[in-house]
């Protein structure tokens, strides 16, 4: 669930919500749509403790034998902290990943995506992220490549996007405190932000049989 997001905000407009220092903050294109595979920026600890927001590619590499990689883009909850795959993520290595909507098909051919956000102007806010280095291919015969990859929690849905997709939504966090728990927390801390988003502060913006925000505004 959940293999499509926007993130139409300017490096500045995520600097200052997310206090990461300018001298920390890599460039980027805001984006309306953006699929698993693809690049996108993520707010993490450098090794010095301080916020630093950089680039990563979406989804942890999952190796197979004599064919290509599998890209896994989201980890269930009540997963996270014990599966050999994502514990050590969560443990060590979480992160914030900037949004401004998420999408959600619903039916087919063709399926409709709806998009959710905070509000009608879609203020940013964040996926609760965990990230890892890999090393190695990503297809059976190519070669060998090395980067960071992120992935992020997902939890029961609330009300608001139950009716589109009645499994599963994304952990989202806004405000301060939830960022600064998440990045900073204990796990045991960190993972009682792992909770369906007040349906009352979020919303379905837009939709339409496009992969593509319909309505993403203007990057700022």
């Amino acid at each position: 669930m959940c293999n499509l997001y926007s993130q139409t905000r300017n490096v500045e407009a995520i600097r200052r919500l997310f206090k990461v220092s300018h001298n920390r903050a890599v460039d980027f294109k805001p984006k309306s749509a953006i699929f698993p595979a693809n690049d996108a920026p993520v707010v993490r600890l450098a090794d010095d403790g301080e916020r630093e927001l950089v680039t990563m590619s979406w989804g942890f590499v999952l190796p197979q034998k004599d064919k290509a990689a599998k890209r896994v883009t989201n980890a269930r909850d009540e997963k996270v902290q014990d599966s050999r795959f994502w514990s050590a993520s969560f443990r060590e290595r979480r992160c914030l990943v900037p949004v401004t909507s998420f999408s959600e098909p619903k039916g087919r051919k063709p399926a409709i995506w709806h998009w959710f956000a905070l509000g009608d102007d879609r203020p940013l806010f964040a996926f609760a992220g965990i990230w890892r280095s890999f090393k190695g291919q990503l297809k059976a015969d190519g070669d060998e490549v090395e980067m960071d990859t992120y992935a992020f929690l997902t939890t029961t849905p609330n009300a608001v996007v139950k009716p589109i997709h009645p499994t599963r939504m994304p952990v989202l966090l806004s405000g301060d405190d939830a960022f600064d728990t998440w990045l900073n927390g204990t796990p045991e801390a960190a993972f009682k932000l792992a909770k369906p988003f007040p349906a009352t502060k979020m919303q379905v913006v837009a939709k339409g049989d496009s992969k593509s925000d319909p309505d993403p505004g203007e990057p700022k």
